[in-house]
């Protein structure tokens, strides 16, 4: 049994102007040659657990909303995913991979680990604490040969920093989601999910943040709804086969948003730089953070970087703009 998200929070933003954020950030060409960028969701739901609209309704939304890849992922339940890429048509138009939100709980606290790329059912595993639930989670993801991902860890205010920073072998973790009741940005002495991320990372940890929607609702509309086109990821590959775009989520080969997009994204051994595409005449700002969630530079130009200096551990940016959308880059880390 899953733990229903209720839906009566304010979301900040109309579902008309998040519709439309979704369709401008489309995939729009090589960022270098050989690879394309891929705009995708890796969370959300249908009928098969808590979502109100069938499989093939989700993915037709997220096919006519400008988005090239899906992952559903409904709690405790495997959606083979090779029918519906029969009726779409998998090469360079729309792909569906293999996913399953694996949902158990621990001290009557949520503890939700999605699998990306697996081929069959993963059963929920159970310990005696949160961070042992997350552990065996994660490790039965592994087994069944997917990548794990640790979902909204604010939702019931059920997983601490210390929690995620002592699991092993965890690739990805929410740092938005797109419900209306995971408090994404914390509160009341409670880090946000982005402060959670520094933590894992300033332990050490190789980390990297999505953005998603983890909507139920296609039929209506509204702020208190959990609907599509608020979070998702946009990853660099050199074409549309699960295979390659699995290969980018392993590696860091992406970035999270709400709304920004980006034109370049580079890695380097011990230097990142991030080239924005700008959006109208809006105004942004980069934000560079370190070890601990320090602020290690800021920029307001559209290009901007920052080169590893002795003493940093790992560099990432957060990139905001002035309707308060924002990106985040994988870290670069010491090697």
């Amino acid at each position: 049994m899953w733990d229903r998200k209720t839906c009566l929070v304010r979301a900040s933003l109309p579902a008309a102007i998040l519709v439309a954020w979704a369709l401008a950030t489309a995939a729009k060409g090589p960022v270098e040659e050989g690879y394309r960028w891929y705009k995708g969701n890796l969370h959300t739901h249908t009928t098969h657990s808590d979502g109100d609209s069938s499989p093939d309704a989700v993915a037709r939304w997220y096919k006519e909303h400008g988005y090239q890849f899906l992952f559903l992922s409904d709690h405790n339940y495997f959606t083979d995913p090779g029918g519906l890429n029969q009726v779409f048509g998998a090469k360079e138009r729309f792909l569906l991979i293999g996913a399953e939100e694996v949902t158990a709980h621990s001290q009557k606290k949520p503890v939700h680990v999605n699998a990306y790329g697996i081929s069959q059912l993963v059963p929920p595993q159970f310990g005696p604490s949160v961070r042992e639930t997350i552990q065996r989670n994660v490790d039965a993801v592994r087994a069944a040969g997917g990548i794990p991902s640790l979902n909204h860890p604010n939702f019931g205010w059920a997983v601490t920093p210390e929690d995620v920073a002592a699991v092993r072998n965890l690739r990805l973790i929410e740092v938005y989601n797109g419900h209306p009741t995971v408090h994404n940005e914390g509160g009341g002495g409670k880090p946000s999910a982005e402060s959670i991320w520094d933590a894992a990372l300033t332990a050490g940890r190789e980390l990297f943040a999505v953005a998603v929607d983890d909507a139920h609702y296609f039929k209506r509309f509204g702020p208190g709804y959990s609907n599509p086109g608020r979070g998702w990821v946009v990853v660099k590959a050199r074409e549309l086969t699960a295979r390659a775009i699995l290969e980018g989520l392993k590696r860091g080969e992406f970035y999270a948003s709400t709304g920004v997009e980006l034109a370049a994204v580079e890695r380097t051994e011990n230097r990142l730089r991030v080239k924005i595409q700008r959006d109208r005449n809006f105004a942004y700002t980069t934000r560079y953070f370190g070890a601990g969630g320090k602020l290690l530079a800021e920029s307001y130009e559209l290009e901007s970087g920052y080169t590893l200096k002795p003493g940093d551990r790992y560099v990432r940016a957060t990139i905001t703009d002035s309707m308060g959308r924002r990106a985040w880059t994988q870290p670069v880390f010491r090697r």
